[in-house]
C-alpha cells in the first residue's frame, strides 16, 4: 500500500518501516554470510524509536560522543562502540563505562587516558584510528584520508609496534562507496599497516559501505571480507559500522508550497521547510534530492526553483532546478525522497522556523506521529 502523504502533517520526516526492514534483512544476510559484525552508526541514522527493531538484525551501534553513547545504552539496550576525535577529562570515565570498544584518534589522546579505570566496571577494549592517507571520497569536506587530515594516526607515527594495551585498529575512509572502493582501500591499508594487522584482536572498517544501494555487489563484499578474515586469523572480530546504508531510501520529508514567486526566467516555490536548517546535507555535500512527481529541469517546460523559509539568502536548492508533472500552486505537497539518513540528524532550530515533525508509516500501513517540536524546545536550546 502506497503512503498517503495527504494525511501527514507538514513539514514532517516520515520513515517507511517496511523499507527499513528490507534494508535490515539485506544487511543481516551480509553479516551472517561474511561472519562479521555490522553495527549502526548514529551519526548517519539516529531515529531511536526504531532501535529495538534494528537490534533484532544488527549487533549494536557506534557512538561519536557521550550523548550518542548514552542513547545507545538507553534505547538499544547495549553498550557502544565509541570513537571520538577528542575525549575530555570531564566525560571520559562515563564514556568508558558506556562502551565495549573505545577508539582513540591520536597517540597523545591514548597516552592521556590509557590508565583511566572506572571503579567496579570492566574497561573497554582500546583501539587506534589509522589514516593511510588514501580515500576515494570526492567531496573535500567529507574526505577523512587526506594528507593533512586531523582524523587518524599515520603509519610512520605508529612505527613497528602498537602501544601496549591497544587491541584493535579502526579506519573510516568511505562515504556512500561500493565494495570495490573498499577493496582498493584495504590494499593501501595493508601496504602501510599490514605488520600491525597481524597483532590485533579486532579491526573496524568504519562506515560508508552503501550495501543497500541497488547496484551494490554484496557478493563481492562477502568474498572480500571472508578473504581478509582468512588472511589475518589473529583478528577475532571484523566490524563494519554503516549509518547511511541502514536508512538508505527508507523515508521522506513531506513539505508544502506556501508561496509562488514569479521571476522572468523561473518560478520560485517557497516551502514550509529550510534547506539550511532541515536539509543541511543537501548544501554541504552538496547534492540535489529527488522529489516525487518531479524531474531535473527539462528544456521547454516551466522551470521551478525551491526556496526555504529562513531569511538566509542562500536557503534554496542551488544544485539545479526542477520540472513538475503539473503546475505548482499554494497548498501542494512537495515530497523529498531519501531523507532518513545524515541530513535528518543534522537539523537545527536556525531562525526559529518550525522544525519538521517525525513520524513513521507502519508495517500495518498506518501513519504514526512520533514527535512534534514545540516552541519550548527552540527556547530551551538557547539561554
Amino acid at each position: 500500500m502506497a503512503i498517503d502523504f495527504n494525511i501527514i502533517p507538514s513539514p514532517c520526516f516520515v520513515l517507511d518501516e517496511n523499507l527499513l526492514i528490507e534494508n535490515l534483512e539485506l544487511i543481516r544476510t551480509v553479516q551472517e554470510t561474511a561472519g562479521v559484525e555490522i553495527i549502526l552508526a548514529l551519526k548517519g541514522y539516529a531515529l531511536w524509536e526504531t532501535f529495538p527493531l534494528i537490534k533484532k538484525y544488527l549487533r549494536g551501534a557506534t557512538a561519536s560522543s557521550l550523548n550518542e553513547a548514552k542513547l545507545i545504552n538507553e534505547k538499544m539496550g547495549c553498550k557502544a562502540h565509541t570513537y571520538a576525535p577528542i575525549y575530555t577529562a570531564q566525560e571520559f570515565c562515563e564514556i568508558l563505562d558506556l562502551s565495549t570498544h573505545l577508539t582513540f584518534n591520536s597517540l597523545s589522546q591514548y597516552e592521556r587516558f590509557k590508565d583511566h579505570v572506572v571503579k567496579g566496571t570492566q574497561k573497554a577494549s582500546f583501539g587506534i584510528r589509522i589514516n593511510p592517507e588514501y580515500s576515494e571520497v570526492g567531496t573535500a569536506l567529507y574526505n577523512p584520508g587526506s594528507f593533512d587530515s586531523r582524523l587518524g594516526v599515520k603509519s610512520e607515527e605508529l612505527g613497528e609496534n602498537l602501544p601496549e594495551g591497544i587491541d584493535g585498529l579502526h579506519f573510516h575512509l568511505l562515504c556512500e562507496n561500493d565494495s570495490y572502493v573498499l577493496e582498493r582501500t584495504l590494499k593501501v591499508v595493508e601496504e602501510k599497516f599490514g605488520h600491525l594487522l597481524k597483532k590485533i584482536r579486532w579491526f573496524n572498517m568504519g562506515g560508508g559501505h552503501l550495501m543497500t544501494h541497488k547496484d551494490y555487489d554484496t557478493g563481492h563484499l562477502v568474498d572480500l571480507l571472508r578473504a581478509f578474515k582468512s588472511k589475518y586469523k589473529n583478528i577475532e572480530n571484523i566490524i563494519l559500522e554503516p549509518g547511511g546504508a541502514i536508512g538508505w531510501r527508507t523515508g521522506y520529508l513531506v513539505t508544502t508550497v506556501e508561496d509562488i514567486i514569479e521571476r522572468s526566467d523561473m518560478t520560485i516555490a517557497m516551502l514550509d521547510v529550510s534547506f539550511a536548517a532541515h536539509m543541511p546535507d543537501c548544501l554541504e555535500m552538496p547534492y540535489k534530492p529527488h522529489i516525487l512527481g518531479a524531474t531535473d529541469y527539462l528544456q521547454g517546460q516551466k522551470k521551478y526553483r525551491l526556496g526555504g523559509n529562513t531569511c538566509l539568502s542562500g536557503d534554496f536548492m542551488g544544485m539545479g532546478d526542477y520540472s513538475f508533472e503539473r503546475e505548482l500552486k499554494v497548498g501542494d505537497r512537495i515530497v523529498f525522497e531519501d531523507m532518513m539518513h545524515y541530513t535528518m540528524v543534522k537539523t537545527t532550530f536556525f531562525n526559529g522556523v518550525k522544525h519538521p515533525s517525525i513520524g513513521k508509516w507502519t508495517m500495518g500501513n498506518t501513519f504514526e506521529l512520533l514527535k512534534n517540536f514545540t516552541y519550548e524546545e527552540y527556547r530551551n536550546k538557547l539561554s
